[in-house]
């Protein structure tokens, strides 16, 4: 399993219902996107940090290494803004409010990647997708990526196998060949990906698949409690986003 579905499974809040920490997770990312980026924006991700390291007890590694990935992506789609092409100060020039644009799609964007992460890190996949059937989604729909997920999880083992061999017989030794233990790496992920959908296939065909995957579901009521908070937490995050930023004006 990737270390953010372990850490969901091992959530403070993994007993919690669904709903209510998609309320809160994309509620704050709803509110990061928006809001203004000055101040909303490092309000959002502060307070979504103070919540995943506070009450959902998510480790500060952890945090940083699925959040060093959207940063990236944040910091990427920034920096064009930085730029002119084809204006009348030549080809290629700096944009006259560029870094102001800049920066505020990474205050953005940023905080908005927090409000996703709180969610994922909080909320395995496999009690999501059960419920999502009552709430109205085809089954099959709902079937289908409860076995991708699977499946995905299935290649990735594969492909670190194939990998650890492929390095056990020097096969990284040179660029050569690195790139004949990719091109390896490929071809054997791709045919026992066939493999593992037909064996998934037949499987279900022998257990009397007759259209669901039935999964145990576990019981969690909503509370109160939690969804009164989120609702206080927004109202104050918007009310000070927009009372700060008549002060700075």
């Amino acid at each position: 399993m990737l270390p953010i579905d372990v850490a969901a499974h091992s959530s403070r809040w993994r007993g919690r219902h669904p709903l209510e920490k998609a309320l809160l997770g994309l509620g704050l990312t709803v509110t990061a996107v928006a809001l203004p980026p000055w101040p909303g924006g490092p309000l959002v991700g502060a307070a979504t940090l103070a919540v995943l390291l506070g009450p959902a007890g998510v480790g500060r590694r952890q945090l940083w290494r699925a959040f060093r990935v959207p940063l990236g992506f944040c910091v990427t789609g920034a920096l064009p803004l930085l730029v002119s092409v084809g204006g009348p100060d030549g080809f290629l020039a700096l944009a006259p409010d560029g870094p102001r644009h800049a920066g505020e799609l990474l205050l953005r964007t940023s905080a908005a990647s927090l409000g996703v992460l709180l969610f994922a890190f909080t909320t395995p996949v496999s009690d999501v997708l059960p419920r999502l059937v009552r709430a109205g989604v085809p089954a099959p729909v709902a079937d289908v990526a409860l076995v991708m997920y699977r499946i995905g999880f299935l290649l990735l083992d594969s492909m670190d196998r194939v990998r650890r061999a492929q390095a056990a017989r020097l096969g990284h030794t040179g660029r050569a060949a690195v790139w004949r233990s990719l091109a390896g790496l490929a071809a054997t992920s791709f045919v026992r990906a066939f493999d593992r959908a037909a064996r998934l296939q037949e499987g279900l065909a022998g257990r009397g698949y007759d259209g669901a995957l039935r999964v145990l579901v576990p019981e969690a009521r909503l509370s109160r409690r939690f969804l009164a908070a989120t609702a206080a937490l927004l109202t104050a995050l918007v009310a000070g986003t927009l009372v700060l930023k008549e002060l700075y004006l």
